[in-house]
């Protein structure tokens, strides 16, 4: 990971207030032999115990499934919008242009679980992305002549994080002048852009606190 102080975000409760709101995550591992797999997966993010968890449902006997039975070792990849920053926007612009982004990685252990382990995270998962407790596509309300074949045909999964990495890439090594002109021009982007400029503006006061002088 692309790892510098001044892109970190000091607040936990942001970091993970991050990832549950970006939860189609990149699921990375590599097989026994070594060989890469990933996949994108949607994932419930809870605590307990003070540990944080990861759980969801893959298909059965695919690369990724047989990867992770050989070898639980797991790397997560929570991505938020991202946009492209010209340095003709930089108060000096002679210096390398670069993309300003947002990323999580959650390293850890995941251990696939058993059928009614399986049933629970399903209608969890239902019901927590549907917002709709009346919802005709909750887990509940499905016929079993459609459920039971499906269950035999995916399995679920449990991870238990052990390092959380993150990168808030947003200009914070500039000068103010080019920081705000970078807000000015990422909110005359495309719907990333807008967001990211969203973002910097949302935590101007952290990085030039006011009375401060970059």
């Amino acid at each position: 990971m692309y790892n510098l102080p001044y892109h970190k975000d000091k607040d936990a409760a942001s970091v993970l207030a991050f990832i549950k709101a970006h939860p189609f995550a990149v699921l990375c591992g590599a097989d026994a032999k070594g060989f890469p797999v990933a996949t994108q997966i949607p994932v419930l993010i809870t605590e307990h115990n003070g540990q944080l968890l990861l759980r969801g449902h893959m298909m059965r006997q695919t690369d990724h499934h047989k990867a992770f039975t050989d070898n639980p070792k797991v790397l997560v990849l929570f991505n938020g919008p991202h946009s492209y920053v010209s340095a003709s926007w930089y108060s000096n612009p002679r210096q390398g242009s670069t993309w300003n982004y947002m990323s999580v990685h959650a390293h850890g252990e995941l251990n696939f679980l058993d059928e009614n382990r399986l049933m629970a995270i399903l209608e969890e998962t239902t019901a927590h992305f549907e917002q709709n407790p009346v919802s005709p596509a909750l887990y509940k309300e499905l016929p079993s002549s459609y459920v039971q074949p499906m269950l035999k045909a995916i399995v679920a999964f449990e991870i238990a994080v052990t390092k959380l990495e993150h990168i808030f890439k947003l200009s914070q090594d500039k000068d103010t002048g080019s920081y705000e002109n970078i807000i000015s021009k990422l909110s005359e982007q495309d719907d990333a852009g807008k967001k990211i400029a969203k973002e910097m503006r949302h935590r101007k006061d952290i990085v030039f606190p006011p009375g401060e002088h970059s």
